[in-house]
């Protein structure tokens, strides 16, 4: 699988990664993470991501595979230690904490980036977020630290040269990124993670989904209209829009999650055909610069 330096780290990663939501939300047993992860460091993907409120992702992870832990880079998220849904915490206190539970629950002595997940630029611009994650580098908790989230506040988080990487929405229903903050995350050399790269699929099956989390990206898929998408082959156009992340400059690997051993391996076979063609990757941004509003910012 093709590899990347990100940005200025010391990582060459593989540009398809593991992202550990699903797994967490969908409750997923120990025997299938135990297969998905062990199954993927064996064919040589080499990146895992989650985040503390994941609910149980980092402790099946760290079961699964902590015994491997120089195989693969490991980052994790905080700011929400009770859960997405019950608010966050930006003190210095939690976050510190949080990150000292996140390495207990992957069986872990050191993480290689910790992301500040989905805060505002308000809470940036304070500081004391920036100050703990700060702290905890130089506890050796994490090698790098970086920030998870969209829109304006993504574009502060570069602007402001705190991160080493950034982890941010791009994918064929989510375009905001690639002209507000990646150009930016270029010039400094920040490493960028690619969130939602195949925009949750959230055409597979012809209708809306029944997963409210998903009706954005269906909306905007109606209006945009991709050709490539009219395609009975769902693989060819799953193919061509995880192809279009990966296509986007700047952008080094891409998180995809599931919870199905068989799917990521099908994912990894797409790459095999490479970047997109200027042909195949222009008319995509072009119906995005016709069709998409400035409402259409990134999705958290």
């Amino acid at each position: 699988m093709e590899k990347r330096r990100l940005g200025k780290t010391d990582m060459n990663v593989t540009v398809l990664g593991f992202g550990g939501s699903e797994i967490g939300y969908e409750n997923a047993s120990q025997k299938t993470v135990d297969e998905l992860l062990n199954s993927a460091l064996d064919a040589g993907l080499n990146v895992i991501d989650t985040a503390e409120c994941y609910e149980g992702s980092e402790e099946s992870i760290g079961r699964a595979v902590s015994h491997r832990r120089g195989e693969f880079f490991l980052f994790t998220k905080c700011g929400h230690p009770h859960g997405m849904e019950s608010g966050a915490n930006w003190s210095a206190d939690s976050i510190l904490q949080s990150i000292e539970r996140s390495l207990r629950r992957l069986k872990t002595d050191r993480l290689d980036i910790v992301h500040l997940h989905s805060c505002s630029e308000a809470v940036l611009r304070k500081g004391e977020a920036i100050t703990a994650l700060q702290t905890a580098r130089e506890h050796g908790y994490t090698r790098y630290i970086g920030y998870s989230g969209d829109s304006h506040a993504a574009r502060y988080a570069v602007e402001c040269g705190a991160f080493d990487t950034l982890q941010t929405s791009i994918n064929i229903a989510d375009q905001e990124a690639i002209e507000l903050t990646l150009p930016l995350a270029r010039e400094k050399q920040m490493g960028v993670i690619a969130n939602r790269p195949i925009a949750n699929a959230a055409w597979k099956t012809g209708h809306k989904p029944i997963e409210g989390y998903h009706h954005t990206y269906w909306e905007r898929l109606r209006k945009l209209n991709y050709e490539f998408l009219r395609h009975s082959n769902l693989g060819k156009t799953i193919g061509i829009a995880l192809r279009f992340t990966l296509s986007v400059p700047g952008v080094h690997t891409a998180i995809v999650g599931t919870t199905k051993p068989e799917r990521w391996r099908e994912n990894a076979k797409l790459l095999e055909a490479g970047p997109l063609s200027d042909a195949e990757f222009q008319p995509i941004r072009q119906r995005w610069e016709e069709f998409a509003p400035r409402t259409w910012i990134g999705q958290i």
